[in-house]
């Protein structure tokens, strides 16, 4: 556990949490601060668009835009927002709240940037369906235009490091917990209720999935949304003084009180930005792979998405679920994971808080569970582009077992006694090694982005002339 804490500590320590935040600036004012001056404009293009059945504007796709970023924000909008975020109050104090917002304000562009080299340098299969994601761009931008050589070790490296959460999986124990302890029902009967709408859900792979998200995801956000807002509303009167506290403990740290032991500076900051990479995976290259499936005529139009899916997820719904627990003081009972954010709600409004957040615990769980799915699929079809007969059959047989690792986590969890903490150390460890990959990947190709936008700016927002000879995607005829 002191060793876990400690390799978790160092991965997340300086190194990472400044090549992120380096990372977020230097795109952030390389653009202008797009996701600044332009916020009104990703916007109209994204949120404004929702109403109508986008079907998307490129011939070819296995989803639409709408039904990407559903997936997408199904994927990232989990267990981290309520769990996670819980979990860095718990060991961070209030001041967490504060670097989980500086984490998602330049995440929104990195996320952006992911998914626009993502779309751009995306493959087509044998029936045209295109699929994308860090590992072809790695592929292709390092090793086709760079000449990179050690691309692939880059690459398995990465797809290694995103695997190994399919074996250390946060969503199947979080649902199950929050939801047995809620309803008094045993968490091992509510992992295998779990594990049936999982494979209902993944039945019909991507496209299917696509469909479900689609309609779950702006149901199972808003429902969320509504019932926190109406606590922090509820005491609006000591909103000040709680924001006052996250933005004062973010630099001098948090004394302990009650049942919280108390923070550091670099506890609080090393808690907020790993919890915010954790939820909206800014960074990460996991949503990046589902986008690149979207039908869209340009890789910027689909960027907007991604920087649209950070501010959902990040600063609306982690948001509501740090302001809860602040306000209502639960973060002080030493309660941590889904059971702070259920005993915050609870002691607002009652037992009906709990039953919302469990309802929302299993519906975020599912999505997410259900999105990763895609992310791996599309690794193994790159790994097996050309065993197309292999592929296949790995991928029925990879659906088959998919949710079996998250019932293993219960089990290991219940019988073997391991608290929710230790678990949140194993997922702080699997992100760590592909986020820094990518980052580092997405920085050397900063220059295709940089092209890309240039000529996005020129198209629709008339700023500067279209250069005819450019190539808006990586394959173009």
């Amino acid at each position: 556990m002191e060793i876990l804490e400690k390799i978790a500590g160092w991965l997340w320590g300086i190194p990472l949490i400044v090549t992120i935040l380096g990372t977020g600036i230097y795109f952030s004012i390389r653009s202008n601060f797009f996701q600044f001056t332009h916020f009104k404009h990703i916007m109209k293009n994204t949120f404004g668009k929702l109403s109508s059945k986008n079907k998307g504007e490129g011939k070819e796709g296995v989803l639409s835009p709408f039904e990407a970023v559903s997936t997408a924000i199904g994927g990232t909008v989990g267990v981290g927002n309520i769990g996670g975020v819980a979990t860095a109050i718990a060991s961070g104090g209030p001041g967490a709240v504060f670097w989980i917002w500086v984490a998602a304000l330049f995440g929104m562009i990195i996320k952006m940037v992911e998914v626009t080299l993502a779309v751009y340098y995306r493959s087509k299969d044998e029936e045209g369906n295109p699929y994308g994601g860090p590992t072809y761009y790695m592929e292709k931008g390092l090793g086709e235009e760079r000449h990179i050589k050690i691309w692939p070790i880059i690459a398995i490296l990465f797809g290694a490091g995103i695997f190994s959460t399919y074996f250390i999986t946060m969503q199947n124990y979080t649902v199950s917990e929050a939801v047995g302890n809620t309803f008094n029902i045993p968490i091992l009967a509510v992992s295998v209720v779990y594990i049936l709408f999982v494979y209902l859900i993944i039945s019909n792979g991507i496209p299917g999935l696509g469909k479900i998200a689609s309609k779950i995801v702006p149901f199972m956000t808003l429902f969320y949304l509504l019932a926190g807002i109406f606590i922090i509303l509820k005491n609006i009167t000591i909103l000040p003084s709680g924001l006052a506290e996250i933005f004062k403990s973010a630099f001098t740290g948090t004394a302990a009180v009650g049942g919280f032991a108390g923070a550091t500076v670099s506890k609080v900051m090393q808690m907020g930005m790993a919890r915010s990479v954790y939820s909206n995976e800014a960074g990460w290259g996991t949503s990046p792979m589902i986008h690149s499936t979207a039908r869209t005529d340009h890789p910027v139009k689909q960027g907007l998405w991604g920087a649209f899916e950070v501010f959902v997820d990040t600063i609306l719904v982690c948001s509501v679920t740090a302001l809860v627990i602040v306000l209502t003081g639960a973060w002080e009972t030493g309660e941590s994971g889904a059971t702070l954010t259920l005993t915050a709600f609870e002691m607002e409004i009652g037992s009906i808080g709990r039953y919302i957040i469990a309802i929302s615990v299993f519906l975020f769980g599912l999505t997410t569970t259900t999105g990763w799915y895609a992310y791996y699929e599309i690794i193994l079809r790159h790994l097996m582009k050309n065993k197309i007969s292999l592929r296949d059959k790995i991928l029925k047989f990879f659906r088959l077992f998919y949710p079996v690792p998250g019932i293993i986590i219960v089990l290991i969890a219940v019988f073997g006694e391991m608290p929710g903490t230790t678990l949140w150390l194993f997922a702080d460890l699997t992100s760590a090694i592909p986020t820094f990959l990518n980052v580092l990947t997405i920085l050397i190709l900063s220059p295709v982005f940089f092209r890309l936008l240039k000529d996005y700016r020129s198209r629709y927002l008339k700023e500067g002339k279209i250069d005819p000879n450019i190539k808006i995607f990586y394959e173009e005829d």
